[in-house]
């Protein structure tokens, strides 16, 4: 006990000390009340959306599943090109890097015509995009906040940690949510940050993901939720700190900034394979066929945040089992990030138990960007597969060309997409893994849809992902009787068009074995 009160006066004292170049929050700082505008009637958007709603029952929406990177970055320039009254953006990750600068861009055009523009960021991954935001603030038509944020704005290393030790409990507590609203009749929800790796745009490993651009009732509900974070008493403007730069001469540099940014981006291999790969009907405003179903925006209360509150009525995470337990036949499960609890172990066992066919795909130990999540999932590989589950694991490098990759600007890949299709019929697709940490921890959202032509279309997303030969299965081999769950382990796939089975994690060096291993050594399940 001593030696925990002197840690904890030591890292008060650290935390004094960095302050001292930090700015910090205050106490007198505006935040006036908002909502959603009313959703828009008179664009050529709208109407466009009016008429193909009119076409179905009144409590149905549309859906387009934005597959492609490059598709799902062009939808969200669409929408803020278009927009004539609106923007809100709920983001856990907002990179300054080229892609997200092109979407800073087309923001600030929009505001430049008079279209509100409402950001929500989570503020665990700001570093120099603070400078960015701060600049767009000064923007009559902007306005940016912070949900959860750091006692200081731009804290040094030392501050961070030192906060982190003080306060863990709050600040391990993140927004995770992911939504982009235009003019409060189109909605893009899903699993898709704004930033390179999402976007094809990386030149060393990209995301596959999965988003749905919705209109119909359930924008409305997307746009009821982000009012609930953007209104909650964890959001904090960016001007709530002493010394804020958010000054018109800060937005006119990041104007000349910006302009030097898309001149060169024009000029740039990605924005050529961009031009080659325009949406292919996935915005508003242009025609094709949408998906039509019943639909629930489901996300958790922002209270989900407070360390003492674990009341199931704030979680999204009870409805969803629900939804995964009543399958009939077939569950498909997609999660970049899966470590289930032991309760969900069982879950999943006796599902496929009573004739249910079940079927996970998660990163491989090659593919994944966190080691230490894998550690926390690879001993449940065992039991499961023992208990009848099917078990997937993508490999680095996707056997089929995905957009950019082509061009040879990444050659790796991970899966990133947060999705389920329960009896080829209910469909989620949202920003939740089956984790501790999005379960109890972090806030989600996502879209539950009713559509047996949209849960095909997801299922063949899990189907192609999962082939051979972008994908490893799973399996277990009991030679001697062994009992079951503890025979070796092996990895099936295809190489050059042949079926090779492994008995090893593959495509990783001792290294990275030994860094796994390291982490199942620490406690750390409750915080994956």
């Amino acid at each position: 006990m001593n030696y925990l009160l002197r840690l904890k006066a030591a890292a008060s004292s650290f935390l004094l000390l960095s302050l001292v170049a930090c700015t910090t929050l205050r106490g007198d700082f505006a935040k006036p009340h908002s909502e959603a505008l009313p959703p828009a009637v008179d664009t050529p958007s709208a109407q466009y959306i009016e008429a193909e709603k009119s076409k179905h029952a009144q409590d149905q929406s549309g859906f387009r599943l934005l597959t492609l990177s490059t598709n799902a970055l062009m939808s969200r320039l669409t929408l803020a090109e278009h927009a004539e009254h609106s923007l809100d953006l709920q983001y856990y990750i907002f990179r300054n890097d080229e892609t997200g600068r092109l979407v800073v861009q087309h923001l600030l055009k929009a505001a430049d015509r008079g279209v509100r523009v409402r950001i929500l960021l989570d503020d665990i991954n700001l570093d120099d995009e603070v400078q960015m935001f701060d600049a767009l603030d000064a923007h009559q038509n902007i306005e940016v906040r912070l949900f959860n944020p750091f006692n200081t704005r731009q804290p040094t290393i030392l501050s961070k940690a030192a906060q982190m030790l003080l306060e863990f409990r709050r600040l391990n507590r993140r927004m995770h949510n992911k939504s982009f609203i235009a003019d409060n009749k189109v909605a893009i929800v899903g699993g898709r940050n704004i930033a390179d790796d999402y976007f094809d745009a990386n030149e060393k490993s990209n995301f596959r993901d999965l988003d749905l651009l919705a209109i119909g009732p359930v924008v409305e509900q997307a746009s009821r939720t982000f009012d609930a974070y953007w209104n909650d008493e964890a959001t904090f403007p960016v001007t709530a700190y002493h010394s804020s730069r958010n000054t018109h001469t800060d937005l006119a540099k990041l104007r000349v900034e910006l302009s030097q940014h898309a001149r060169a981006f024009a000029q740039s291999d990605y924005a050529q394979a961009v031009l080659e790969e325009l949406p292919n009907g996935a915005t508003a405003d242009r025609r094709g066929q949408w998906f039509w179903g019943s639909a629930l925006l489901v996300a958790d209360q922002p209270e989900k945040i407070e360390s003492g509150d674990d009341r199931p009525g704030l979680r999204i995470g009870p409805a969803l089992q629900a939804l995964i337990d009543g399958a009939k036949s077939e569950v498909l499960l997609m999660s970049p990030y899966f470590v289930p609890g032991k309760q969900d172990e069982q879950q999943l066992i006796a599902l496929a138990k009573r004739g249910v066919a079940t079927r996970i795909l998660t990163n491989s130990l090659a593919s994944t960007d966190e080691p230490a999540v894998h550690a926390g999932y690879a001993e449940h590989r065992r039991p499961l597969l023992a208990g009848g589950v099917e078990l997937y694991e993508l490999k680095p490098v996707a056997g089929v060309k995905q957009s950019i990759t082509q061009y040879g600007r990444s050659s790796g890949v991970s899966l990133h997409a947060k999705s389920f299709v329960v009896d080829r019929r209910f469909v989620f697709v949202g920003s939740m893994n089956m984790d501790h940490r999005s379960k109890l921890l972090n806030t989600e959202m996502g879209m539950i849809v009713d559509s047996p032509a949209l849960a095909k279309a997801v299922a063949d997303f899990f189907q192609t992902v999962s082939l051979p030969a972008n994908a490893y299965r799973l399996g277990l081999e009991n030679p001697d009787g062994t009992a079951a769950g503890s025979g070796q382990l092996l990895w099936r796939t295809n190489e050059d068009g042949k079926p090779v089975t492994l008995t090893h994690e593959p495509g990783v060096g001792a290294l990275r074995r030994v860094e796994v291993l390291l982490w199942k050594l620490l406690p750390i399940d409750g915080l994956l």
